[in-house]
């Protein structure tokens, strides 16, 4: 697969990357370990490099992202995140330095590893000065337990003030055909300083699969069934985007989940997308979305199919875009 550099400061991943949250967290159902594990080292021979996790997916997660990686870890960039009380976003923020070496610290134990290639904060702190969280970080990467500092989901302010004490290599946040918000002031600003993006749910937490539409019943812990855009009257809605994706995707002799990939990666060069899954043949069709090649007039098409369509239902609810909006 194609690598790309992410940020000015040296690191390089695979095009397409590997969310694993949902391999134990959000999506209601666990995957065995042995599958997980098998998943993320068939990522691996297919030649994705990025494998995302965090804290506040659960103790489980990270763990088996470094037991499926520990064969390989000198050929791979692990991200995680630090940023919620004891782990757990429905408790709030917390990046006070002292915790985030305390996470860190708890996050090398379980994935068995050294360091820690990619550090991110998972939402910005509003009671802890960026100059702090940065500065934090920067002491980790000197010590050599962690080697670049991503945000997540921050704004234009905290991008800038963080990166005036430790250059930030990535952002990541939601982008896709379906989210398009970063485009007005995040991506001028991420290509100023040379900051590279990882879109995270770049396929619309699946809805741009076209696998999903207003009669699909979720697991009645799977997240989904909180965000409003989810809701079914929003599916029915919405279905009209993946419609057109979908001509588009025939006329291509793609899928639509490879025509929307393709797409955020014809964007800039140095954007990575995380799509994430626990099933092998969705890995193997997301992988193949690095493969389809759109041309200007494929991409003038996508944007017009895109504008004939207003997505109806905010993307969070009331309490997450709370603490996004901070």
């Amino acid at each position: 697969m194609e690598k790309r550099k992410i940020g000015s400061n040296g690191l390089e991943v695979s095009a397409l990357g590997l969310g694993c949250m949902g391999l134990s967290f959000g999506f209601g159902s666990v995957t065995p370990t042995d599958e997980a594990i098998n998943l993320i080292r068939t990522a691996v021979d297919r030649g994705v490099t990025l494998f995302d996790t965090a804290e506040a997916y659960g103790e489980l997660n990270e763990t088996l992202v470094g037991q499926a990686l520990a064969p390989v870890r000198e050929q791979v960039v692990i991200a995680t995140k630090f940023g919620f009380k004891n782990g757990a976003p429905a408790q709030g923020m917390d990046s006070r330095p002292e915790r985030i070496r305390q996470v860190v610290e708890q996050s090398l134990q379980r994935m068995k590893t050294d360091y820690i290639d990619l550090l991110y904060q998972h939402r910005v702190d509003p009671n802890v000065p960026m100059a702090d969280v940065a500065g934090a970080v920067k002491d980790l990467i000197q010590e050599g337990k962690v080697k670049y500092f991503g945000l997540s989901e921050a704004g234009v302010d905290a991008i800038r003030s963080a990166h005036a004490v430790q250059p930030v290599s990535a952002l990541q946040s939601e982008y896709s055909l379906w989210w398009r918000e970063p485009e007005q002031s995040v991506l001028p600003t991420l290509e100023e300083l040379g900051i590279g993006f990882v879109p995270f749910s770049p396929l619309g937490k699946g809805f741009l699969t076209g696998k999903i539409d207003e009669h699909t019943k979720f697991d009645k812990t799977d997240f989904r069934n909180t965000v409003p855009r989810f809701s079914e009257e929003n599916r029915k809605a919405n279905q009209a985007l993946v419609d057109l994706l979908g001509t588009i995707a025939t006329d291509k002799q793609a899928t639509p989940a490879q025509i929307a990939l393709a797409w955020l990666l014809a964007q800039k060069p140095w954007i990575a997308p995380i799509p994430g899954t626990s099933k092998l043949h969705r890995l193997e069709e997301n992988i193949g979305g690095a493969a389809v090649q759109l041309t200007p007039d494929d991409l003038q098409r996508i944007e017009e199919a895109v504008t004939q369509v207003e997505i109806q239902g905010d993307r969070y609810n009331a309490q997450s875009q709370q603490a996004i909006n901070r």
